[in-house]
């Protein structure tokens, strides 16, 4: 059944025809998901693709009896521990129920001779999706309440008790900030076309002035305004999504990574980061406000050492940046805005190295 996309309206996601490079027997699918799905006969169903860069391919079913959504491997090759479906399946299915608003996982398949790839199912969840860090619809009040409610769903992340939701050898529980670091300077080596001493200072910096403190949480690693879904009307975080790269880690790299919007200007799909504007103006509250809202819902004092996560979190982001930017230049970058990113990953490596010099490097 075809379809076209309409004119898309703020936070609304855009539903659109399945691309041709992701199509897939949704006959097959279909006979699949028969009986599985409740009051579904594998009759009637509808599949569209959301819009957008999802590394992986989101699809939202419509079926006779309620709407889900679809999360699958993209097509291709891929790397042994890329698109990990399976792990994002595994950590909202162990958090349903707590504190932290997840949608109803119903099903993962594992097996690729379905629809090519593994998959998951999960209940569709209504509301409104801001693909961006910064909010720019609705009013100041109902902004700053959304970035309070922000914090405060990653404080209730932060405190799930990991063991008891069964996530034991999610991730490994040692050295997390070190090898984190670690794989940003390999990444950067990786991908490095050109020189860049901001990049190379602060990987040395990082690695001699790690936090001793070594804290372990459900960490999301991808926590921004973009990877949740705010309640229809009102201003309030209904799901967290895009768990990808979930894992055990420090609660206080998750913190500073939300935090990067206010150390990053406004970039080529919009108002990327909140540098050098009047965003007090819009409602969102400070950096300071922010991380006292999570501290106070973590029941934890304010961190003195918050910078040096900052500086890890910009030096990781740049680091995948500079991929994109390193993809484009080979021909094969599947972002439009990659022209753009050469300009992003080096002006996040130059504030981050600016952090750095500021704590005495």
């Amino acid at each position: 059944m075809s379809t076209t996309a309409t004119a898309p309206q703020p936070g609304v996601p855009v539903l659109v025809p399945v691309l041709g490079n992701h199509r897939f027997d949704e006959a097959a699918l279909a006979r699949f998901l028969a009986g599985k799905l409740p009051g579904f006969d594998g009759t009637g169903l509808v599949v569209r693709q959301f819009q957008g860069g999802q590394s992986n391919p989101t699809f939202h079913l419509t079926t006779p009896s309620g709407a889900y959504v679809l999360r699958k491997k993209p097509p291709g090759k891929l790397l042994p521990s890329a698109h990990a479906v399976e792990r994002e399946f595994r950590v909202m299915q162990a958090l349903d129920g707590s504190a932290v608003p997840v949608p109803r996982m119903r099903l993962l398949c594992e097996d690729a001779s379905i629809i090519g790839t593994p998959f998951f199912v999960m209940d569709h969840v209504a509301g409104r999706i801001f693909a961006d860090r910064v909010m720019t619809t609705g009013t100041p009040s109902e902004r700053r309440a959304v970035y309070d409610d922000l914090a405060r769903v990653l404080a209730a992340l932060h405190g799930v008790e990991w063991r008891a939701a069964g996530l034991t050898g999610f991730g490994k529980t040692e050295r997390y900030m070190e090898r984190q670091v670690e794989r940003g300077i390999r990444q950067w080596q990786q991908v490095k076309v050109e020189e860049m001493p901001a990049m190379d200072r602060v990987g040395a910096w990082l690695a001699a002035n790690l936090p001793a403190d070594d804290e372990t949480a459900i960490a999301h690693g991808d926590y921004r305004l973009g990877n949740v879904i705010i309640h229809p009307t009102e201003p309030r975080v209904v799901a967290v999504l895009d768990w990808e790269l979930a894992t055990l880690g420090h609660p206080l790299a998750d913190l500073a990574y939300a935090c990067l919007t206010y150390h990053m200007p406004p970039g080529p799909s919009g108002l990327t980061g909140v540098q050098d504007i009047d965003y007090q103006a819009m409602g969102i509250p400070t950096q300071g406000e922010f991380v006292a809202t999570y501290c106070a819902a973590a029941n934890r004092p304010i961190p003195g050492n918050l910078d040096v996560f900052i500086a890890f979190s910009m030096f990781r982001l740049a680091s995948i940046v500079a991929g994109v930017w390193r993809r484009k230049l080979d021909g094969n970058a599947s972002d439009p805005h990659a022209v753009g990113y050469r300009e992003r990953y080096r002006g996040m490596a130059e504030s981050a190295w600016a952090i750095a010099r500021r704590l005495g490097a």
